[in-house]
């Protein structure tokens, strides 16, 4: 990936010229290898990241703020290796070599922390919103950077200021990107990411990335890659199998950009391919090969699926990679020949992800669209957008809301709502092209609009912690498209906002003039109704009065950017003066009984000339009476701590609960009863930094409690750390 020129065509029979060098500042020109080499986690982005345009090699966002130093470091990170051998000299602060080659489940200090446990979720294909969106042809890929190769943590941290992705609806693919030659080049995504991707029924990748030598590479860790052991086994393609399989993720990224081999080594990567595909694929796991080596060896981005490059795809034997990622070279030209060569060996045009570099631009950036995503006409391939995370590194406000206001925006477009775009710009919005998909196929479901970050923790409307977070496992099941609105009159702003929530970390906000009444869609759904089926909300008038009313729709639009056909319920409203306090809605469904949910919706008539303010705090379905509480956890356990001027950094874990669950919310009891959040996970086990004591307490009481799908929250496992 290293430069997003689109190329000649590689078809011509002349050897295409090496691309011309451009300017680079002096910040970000290629180091020298001791400076890879001594680069520590601050500089990995800048010194090791994939090869990319020159624009891709600018810094990093700002970091967050640092938390507090420790007296020992218990922080759990995202784990990253080396294929086998280790670099020449001293790693930088923060950085720990590893060798993945030497690697096991039972060495692994961090395993408890790093490992996924939400199952990837099935998900269909709903009616789109948008006449232009297509259901069963491109897909879209997505390599984001969530933070450094070194020191990322795992499990969250004390900030808000976060990629916190939200709108999976339309990613098929997410690659965990990054790498360094200064830290490490194959790297596993944290758990978070992980579980967030698969409660949606996205598939997550770990990234190998074999570095240019311009960058730190050597072709020494291609060969350590592609190793044979004694008995012609491929060692390390074993080991990516077992670390995929251990901490919960589906399959690797593989960019092999160090020049300097032949055609020896290039055919001792295909076959590291193949053995890859085969030890994996009896546990569902996914590879995505990058058109960088070529069959002689060599570097030479293609910008194409061709003759030089279709071997690590597809060869005689069959499939080799399940996609692969066409370099930022491409042409219109090379697009079209790539698809159909693409079926000549009987695969998919749509198993190619064409590269759309949005890293330095976002949605200004110059993406000649037709050749991947027409309007008129089948789409000629699917695409990759390389860094999106550009919504929230290019702010200078990166409040939460700021962030999503411009993430919604790429995804969804300049109006954002995907039924009634602005006419067309040279940006393309996800939203305009594909269709998007929904896993809410099964009863009980809830959403409490949590985004996965905020600035304070709140349960059951009322804020047990004021400190900043993020952590996206513990992400609800958002709207996947944002935000329809229907109404003959003035269009109200719809935004998830962070100043109050219900549970979490944010709500759903529906602010503005209402002239006429407003329809906001919500879920896409196939939840099957019965006679004791109940839908609540927990909703708040903060300017009003209001009236409320819940749509659902028991069939779908006849067609694409037709309106859903609501039935419409009236949901019991407090009167006027109400102020910011949440009501319960609760809401029979009988009368739908044997039929088909398939989507939900809320309507909001303003009852007088004020402006309205309403506030969604949760949306739920489950048929009967609330269930049992979930079963609690078991044996809460201190596995490491260390305290320094009364605060203490720690490790927790603990058994699992019995049955069902969400996730798990870790508290500390202050001694006057206050309970406070500390933290969630959707595994057992979670780091805590620099707890303060409070007052003279001779102990800090601790609890874990486990949290179901409808939010109900389990007796707490408890234990205590004597200060």
């Amino acid at each position: 990936m290293s430069e997003t020129g689109n190329g000649v065509d590689p078809r011509t029979p002349e050897p295409a010229p090496e691309p011309a060098p451009v300017p680079v500042p002096s910040s970000v020109r290629p180091p020298t290898r001791r400076a890879v080499l001594a680069a520590g986690a601050g500089a990995a982005a800048l010194l090791g990241a994939p090869a990319l345009a020159p624009a891709a090699w600018a810094a990093p966002a700002a970091p967050a703020p640092p938390a507090p130093p420790a007296p020992a470091d218990l922080a759990p990170y995202a784990s990253y290796w080396f294929p086998d051998s280790l670099p020449e000299g001293a790693p930088g602060p923060g950085v720990v070599w590893r060798s993945l080659k030497r690697w096991t489940p039972e060495s692994d200090p961090d395993l408890a922390h790093n490992t996924a446990t939400v199952p990837l979720a099935p998900r269909f294909t709903p009616v789109p919103p948008h006449p232009g969106a297509r259901a069963g042809q491109a897909k879209i890929a997505s390599l984001v950077s969530f933070g450094p190769t070194a020191q990322n943590p795992s499990q969250g941290s004390a900030t808000a200021d976060y990629y916190a992705l939200t709108h999976w609806a339309y990613i098929d693919e997410l690659v965990f990107w990054g790498g360094s030659s200064g830290e490490g080049i194959v790297l596993a995504p944290n758990a978070p990411v992980v579980d967030a991707a698969h409660r949606n029924g996205v598939r997550v990748l770990g990234n190998v990335f074999l570095p240019p030598a311009p960058y730190g590479g050597d072709l020494q860790w291609t060969r350590d890659l592609v190793q044979r052991d004694s008995l012609g086994r491929f060692p390390i393609a074993e080991q990516l199998v077992r670390v995929a399989g251990a901490y919960g993720f589906d399959g690797w990224f593989v960019n092999a950009e160090t020049d300097g081999g032949d055609s020896e080594l290039a055919s001792r990567m295909q076959e590291f391919l193949r053995a890859l595909r085969a030890a994996g694929e009896p546990h569902g796991l996914r590879i995505t090969w990058y058109d960088a080596m070529d069959t002689t060896g060599r570097v030479g981005w293609q910008g194409a699926l061709n003759e030089l490059n279709q071997e690590f795809f597809e060869d005689r034997a069959g499939r080799v990679a399940d996609t692969m990622f066409v370099d930022f070279r491409w042409t219109p030209q090379t697009l079209a020949a790539s698809g159909a060569l693409a079926q000549r060996l009987g695969r998919s045009r749509h198993e190619l992800w064409a590269a759309v570099d949005t890293e330095a631009n976002g949605w200004n950036s110059a993406v000649r669209w037709d050749a991947i995503i027409p309007r008129e006409g089948d789409h000629v391939v699917s695409y990759g957008f390389y860094r999106p995370e550009w919504t929230r590194n290019h702010l200078t406000d990166r409040s939460p809301g700021a962030f999503h206001r411009a993430d919604d925006r790429f995804w969804t477009g300049e109006s954002l709502d995907p039924a009634r775009p602005v006419p067309e710009t040279d940006w393309r919005a996800p939203a305009t092209a594909v269709a998007d998909r929904s896993t809410v196929t099964a009863l009980p479901f809830a959403c409490a609009f949590n985004t996965g970050h905020g600035e304070r923790w709140y349960e059951d409307g009322v804020a047990v912690s004021d400190t900043p977070w993020n952590h996206l496992g513990l992400q609800d099941r958002l709207p996947g498209r944002r935000w329809v609105v229907d109404t003959a009159g003035e269009r109200p702003a719809v935004t998830l906002d962070f100043a109050r929530a219900w549970r979490g970390g944010s709500s759903l906000l529906v602010e503005g003039t209402l002239t006429a009444p407003a329809a906001v869609g919500l879920h896409s759904t196939r939840l099957p109704l019965t006679r004791s089926t109940v839908l609540e909300l927990v909703h708040a008038t903060e300017s009003g009065p209001v009236a409320v009313e819940v749509g659902v729709a028991t069939r779908e639009p006849a067609a694409p950017g037709e309106r859903v056909p609501y039935t419409w319920i009236r949901a019991r409203t407090p009167g006027a003066g109400s102020g910011l306090d949440w009501h319960r809605s609760r809401i029979g469904l009988g009368a739908l009984a044997g039929q088909t949910a398939y989507g939900l919706a809320v309507r909001i008539t303003g009852r007088g000339k004020r402006p309205v303010v309403w506030r969604l705090g949760a949306l739920s379905l489950r048929d009967a009476a609330a269930g049992r509480r979930p079963a609690s956890p078991a044996a809460l356990t201190v596995d490491a701590a260390a305290r320094q001027d009364d605060r203490v950094w720690l490790r927790l874990s603990w058994r699992r609960a019995a049955g069902p669950v969400r996730h798990y919310e870790v508290s500390r009891v202050l001694p006057d009863g206050t309970r406070r959040f500390l933290g969630g996970t959707c595994g057992t086990a979670l780091y805590l930094a620099a707890v303060p004591r409070s007052g003279r307490e001779p102990a800090a009481a601790l609890e874990v409690r486990a949290v179901d799908e409808l939010y109900a929250v389990s007796a707490p496992a408890r234990t205590a750390l004597a200060w």
